[in-house]
């Protein structure tokens, strides 16, 4: 006779998301930033040395433990809510449909987790490059202008690179997350058997998740180039008045700069993320790690 299911830490799948997504958003920020700092140096328009070469690696990083719980726990409510309302509203999906699924579910995620990330971005790539000593003079730097230019223009800078973020965060997460639930899937027929609620072990998401991570990475590495530029630049443009002077002024090399530590960071990061984020939900849903 099988056993029955085990009882779910927490009965809610919303705060299994909220919690784990926070865990997970956490985790992989602090550990992998020092390679998220060489990265956008390298991307830097003053170049890698100037913007600090390998000195403070840790610049920037306040913001980045400020951001990252909340914004990751809005991407995976928004993700797992969505998936929960095609699975609860529908037949049974094909596999195309189930993909077209995932990269909504994904796409709709992304923009959520937006409203946190972009200021938490723009304040902690500025300490990054070398441009303030810490993230709260970037921080403060930004607030101050208030008095001199409006609550308006202080939120455009906070929301400064909002267009290409959403760009890039989403094509990323379009090809990302399709793969690893594909791989997901794969891993549970090759056992033959479905695990409760389907689902795998942390170390499996893990390596599954460094997999699509990677090959995401290295897909949408432009467009990460265009908004390291337009946050680090001291004057708003344009998405389009930024790749022109990129491409006329430096080569189409410069669009593919920091594909290294980039692919590495989110290969790392892939791994991180998702391996915590289903290490935590199985636990906290009940279930073997």
């Amino acid at each position: 006779m099988a056993s029955p299911p085990p009882r779910p830490r927490i009965e809610s799948p919303y705060l299994v998301s909220l919690f784990a997504g926070g865990i997970a958003g956490t985790t992989v920020d602090i550990s992998l930033f020092p390679l998220d700092t060489l990265k956008t140096r390298l991307q830097s328009a003053s170049g890698f040395r100037a913007a600090g070469g390998f000195r403070g690696v840790y610049a920037g990083v306040g913001s980045a433990i400020f951001g990252s719980a909340p914004g990751a726990a809005l991407f995976f409510v928004s993700y797992e809510g969505i998936k929960r309302h095609f699975a609860h509203a529908n037949a049974p999906l094909s596999g195309a449909g189930q993909a077209g699924v995932h990269m909504l579910a994904a796409s709709v995620g992304e923009v959520a987790a937006c409203a946190v990330r972009v200021p938490t971005e723009v304040v902690k790539q500025r300490a990054q490059a070398g441009q303030f000593a810490s993230s709260r003079e970037a921080l403060g730097f930004i607030l101050r202008q208030r008095g001199t230019r409006g609550v308006v223009h202080v939120w455009r800078e906070l929301y400064r690179g909002w267009g290409i973020t959403v760009l890039r965060e989403v094509p990323f997460t379009v090809i990302q997350f399709p793969l690893w639930e594909g791989m997901k899937k794969w891993a549970l027929r090759r056992r033959g058997k479905m695990a409760y609620a389907g689902e795998v072990t942390g170390l499996e998401s893990a390596l599954f998740g460094s997999i699509s991570g990677g090959i995401a990475a290295g897909l949408t590495t432009p467009l990460d180039v265009l908004k390291t530029r337009l946050m680090l630049a001291k004057e708003r443009e344009s998405v389009v008045a930024v790749t022109r002077r990129i491409w006329r002024d430096e080569g189409g090399r410069v669009f593919f700069s920091g594909i290294g530590p980039r692919t590495m960071w989110i290969s790392i990061g892939g791994a991180v993320f998702l391996g915590s984020y289903q290490w935590a939900s199985n636990m906290l849903g009940g279930m073997p790690g």
